[in-house]
């Protein structure tokens, strides 16, 4: 194909004629860029509408939740003492708080390995079994030895004895451990230590061979004899009395069994006995800790006595039992104890306790939980990583002190609260006997052995609340003062003031009227006519303006439907149209609404639902749900899971070693394995309580059941049978056992133990169908109480009184909003369409620019040609010029 220049043949300028009538052909691509312009204006105006509405919709969520209105508030006078939170319908007040201890968590340490690798023990399989429970009687602290009788005549020299760095002022005249006891409590302010004194002589002063030991006494010879106690006269026998007739064993006994001169004065001296000098026991005590002196004064020739047989003569004697100090930790810390020579007291140097006397009783709302340590993990690591990984209410860390045996373990409850101290007991597993040398390193019971050391004792919250006292096992304290929470933070004291809160409901009512007039404004604008420059709003006249715009002010216009108390419309608290179409406050009259019905007020914007039972509470609604006055009827009350025993508990159950259970807690249909866990009951024997409470612990120590927040109450009913009971209610509350290995369910339970499912709620609102889920009644699709949810409780069936609901403005306007917004919403509809149409005129555009192509193409071609045939044309006319011009010579 050859080369084509345009024009150059016949002199026409081809390109600009096609350029300027391809101009005036593409006049319509402006019209169709106008018409998308306008179009997207429209849309952009749309998506202005869709985020004012949508921001008016955020700040109606606030104001459209009853849980916004607070109507009360509580102030501390001191927030590092404690804050509070009031509840509505609290009643205002002042509060005095005195709060002398915090609730904090047990933390127990072992005695130093060389580090947390080192091997324990020979890894003979132990199970470890962790119980949480409350420590009763006794006390923690140290417990001394006797006085010395140095200490008796020349006392305590100054310096001797230091207890948690302070010293405790002794001297000379300290000869006895009641003074050595107040002379330590002196100091107890400082020290946080107490003591008591307790002085006992010994058990077997008269013998312990029988009636013989103590030898009749024989003043037959012309002697005399005497027996004292602590300065008392207990017995005493005049010359010329033979053996057997006077003083003897059983006469002294019959003497300290009656009510006479000698019981009496023995009891103002402070002195106490046990045994009998027959039995060769007799024992006399003074719990003040005087020095306790045991003297035979005879004169003359006597036979008999103390340790004397009847025909052997007695010279006298005297024989001195001297007081012992126990300390007392007040905080359940250890104590310290130094000093020059602290062994003057009766105490060694170093710190230490340990609870005394002291009983303990597991707790059925703590947890309980087992490990087994063999030698794939007898380490200090190996014993943190199993009690860890088993979440069963306690945490193992291990902390070094830099000391030649620095590696300890340290245990701590994960509550706090005296309910929460800990109990570790040892056991083989697989039949055989446990480590002795993890049963040395972490054998632990309040009660008994205690071979770890506690450094913090589980404590409760004290306070007084007015002068009231009140103990928590938090420092969270709930309803000391009726429907206040109380957070602790401190020790000392405080004033809490509860007060009514009108800020919050202002600052709602505020918001509301602002969101509104925020609204109004963005549809102001977008619907604008300026009859000046003649410039129209991009939705002016718009239909779906106009339909949310009328929708607002139709509902705002009208009364809460269905609504009790006082206020029913905006302007019954003080809002109202403006002539600009806005809404104002008129703030003494809302004051005024405030002051005399703060509750009510939040009808006027929340969906609230009032009912005349105080069991039935309001829960939810939808925005599907009509305000209305419905009756409750109840036919058939949630009820909880249960496995109910068919043996009577004999008073004594023995669990065997490695008893493990499969619990099954609330399973679903199919099942389900996070639903089910096997737990282990500590061997031992069991009263019907224990054995309760044991069983309970263990379930509830679960992981499994403990971080999905389900647990089990196990009781025994007044037929000695034991029932574990779900916590949850309805139909999927549940409850199964099974044996595993050790003492099985059915030699516990009883063979044909049943398990029963827990049924749901039933009934009807407002003679409507209603669908029950545990203790939560829902009203059913369709109906005008669909999506009401009230919760259900109390022990009646029938009818139930009525709950009157109603939905305030802001929960309306909220859920108008919903209308529009959202991708099935209004706006979202129409900005589809207009978006649609951009891509139609854009297609249309394109399609036309096709059709621009061709022309320009078929203009093109024709000017082609035309150029083509001057330029022949020319050719012609240049051939013929000079020919003729040829001729034209020729013929000349």
């Amino acid at each position: 194909m050859g080369i084509s220049t345009p024009g150059i043949g016949s002199g026409l300028d081809v390109d600009s004629i096609i350029s300027k009538l391809m101009a005036v052909e593409s006049r319509p691509l402006a019209t169709y860029d106008q018409k998308t312009q306008k179009v997207q204006t429209r849309i952009s105006a749309y998506g202005s509408l869709s985020s004012a509405l949508s921001s008016f919709q955020s700040a109606l969520s606030n104001v459209g939740s009853r849980d916004s209105y607070t109507t009360l508030k509580s102030s501390s006078s001191d927030n590092n003492i404690l804050t509070g939170s009031a509840a509505a319908g609290t009643a205002p007040g002042s509060y005095q708080v005195n709060v002398t201890r915090l609730a904090q968590a047990q933390s127990l340490i072992s005695s130093g390995l060389a580090s947390s690798t080192t091997t324990i023990g020979t890894g003979i399989s132990t199970r470890i079994s962790f119980s949480l429970g409350t420590v009763s009687g006794g006390n923690f602290g140290l417990a001394g030895s006797a006085l010395s009788a140095a200490v008796a005549t020349g006392g305590i020299a100054n310096g001797s004895l230091k207890i948690n760095g302070t010293a405790i002022a002794t001297d000379a005249s300290t000869t006895s451990a009641k003074l050595l006891a107040a002379a330590v409590n002196a100091k107890s302010d400082t020290t946080g230590v107490t003591a008591t004194a307790a002085t006992a002589t010994s058990a077997t002063l008269f013998g312990s061979g029988g009636a013989t030991t103590f030898g009749d006494i024989d003043t037959s010879g012309g002697g005399t004899y005497s027996l004292t106690v602590g300065g008392v006269e207990i017995a005493a026998q005049a010359t010329g009395v033979a053996a057997g007739a006077g003083v003897s064993a059983a006469a002294i006994d019959a003497t300290l069994a009656g009510s006479n001169a000698t019981t009496t004065a023995l009891a103002a001296a402070g002195i106490t006995f046990t045994g009998t000098a027959a039995g060769g026991d007799l024992q006399f005590k003074n719990a003040d800790g005087s020095t306790l002196t045991v003297a035979e004064s005879v004169t003359g020739s006597v036979l008999g006595g103390i340790a004397t047989s009847s025909v052997t003569a007695n010279a006298g004697s005297s024989t001195s039992a001297y007081g012992a100090l126990t300390l007392s930790s007040s905080s359940g810390s250890p104590i310290s104890v130094a000093g020059t020579d602290p062994t003057l007291a009766g105490l060694t140097a170093g710190s230490g306790g340990s609870y005394l006397g002291a009983g303990f009783t597991q707790s059925g709302s703590g947890s309980s939980g087992s490990i087994v340590i063999d030698s794939t993990n007898n380490t200090l690591a190996g014993i943190r990583d199993a009690i860890n990984k088993g979440n069963f209410g306690v945490t193992a860390t291990i902390v070094s002190d830099g000391s030649a045996t620095p590696a300890h373990l340290v245990l701590s409850s994960s509550k706090t609260g005296t309910a929460s101290t800990l109990k570790v007991t040892l056991a083989g597993s697989g039949g055989g006997g446990s480590d002795p040398a993890l049963a040395a390193l972490l054998g632990y019971d309040p009660a008994g052995t205690q071979n770890l050391r506690q450094t913090a004792a589980a404590q409760d919250s004290e306070l007084t609340v007015n002068g009231i006292a009140v103990t928590s096992h938090d420092t969270t304290v709930k309803d000391a003062i009726e429907g206040v929470t109380l957070t602790l933070a401190g020790t000392g004291s405080a004033k809490l003031n509860v007060t009514k809160d009108s800020s919050n409901v202002k600052s709602n009512v505020d918001a509301f009227v602002k969101a509104y007039n925020d609204l109004n404004k963005a549809i102001k604008d977008l619907t604008s006519y300026n009859p000046d420059t003649k410039a129209a709003g991009p939705l002016l006249g718009d239909t779906t303006v106009r339909t949310l715009q009328a929708s607002v002010r139709q509902l705002l216009g009208g009364a809460v439907k269905n609504l009790s108390g006082p206020f029913k419309t905006l302007s019954d608290i003080g809002v109202s149209f403006q002539k600009d179409g806005t809404l104002a406050t008129d703030s003494a009259k809302l004051q005024k609404a405030i002051d005399s019905n703060l509750n009510d007020i939040v009808g006027v914007f929340a969906a609230i639902g009032n009912s005349t039972d105080a069991n039935i509470t309001f829960n939810a609604s939808t925005s599907k749900t009509v305000p209305g006055e419905y009756a409750v009827k109840i036919t058939q009350l949630a009820t909880q899971g249960t496995y109910t025993g068919t043996a009577v508990l004999g008073g004594a159950t023995v669990i065997a070693a490695d008893t493990k259970w499969t619990v099954k807690l609330d399973d679903t249909d199919p099942p389900s394995s996070s639903n089910s866990a096997t737990v282990t009951i500590a061997a031992g024997t069991y009263t019907n309580d224990e054995l309760a409470t044991a069983i309970q612990a263990a379930i509830n120590g679960a992981s499994a059941f403990s971080s999905a927040s389900k647990s089990v109450t196990v009781s025994v009913d007044g037929s000695g049978h034991l029932l574990v009971t779900s916590a949850k209610y309805g139909s999927v509350s549940n409850v199964s056992l099974a044996t595993v290995s050790g003492t099985g369910v059915d030699s516990v339970f009883g063979a044909g133990s049943a398990a029963a499912k827990g049924l749901d709620v039933a009934g009807t609102l407002g003679g409507y169908a209603a669908t029950g889920s545990g203790q939560y009644l829902t009203g059913e699709t369709g109906s005008p109480v669909e999506g009401l949810k009230l919760l259900v409780e109390g022990t009646t069936t029938g009818d139930r009184g009525k709950i009157n609901f109603s939905q305030g403005y802001g929960y309306q306007l909220g859920k108008l909003a919903d209308t529009f917004l959202g991708s099935d919403g209004l706006i979202q509809g129409k900005t589809d369409g207009l978006n649609k149409t951009v891509k139609d005129l854009g297609d249309q555009k394109d399609k036309f620019a096709n059709t621009l192509a061709d022309i320009e193409k078929r203009y093109r071609a024709q000017y082609t040609a035309l150029d083509t045939a001057i330029a022949s044309l020319n050719k012609t006319q240049s051939f013929l010029t000079q020919q003729f011009a040829a001729l034209s010579k020729s013929t000349s």
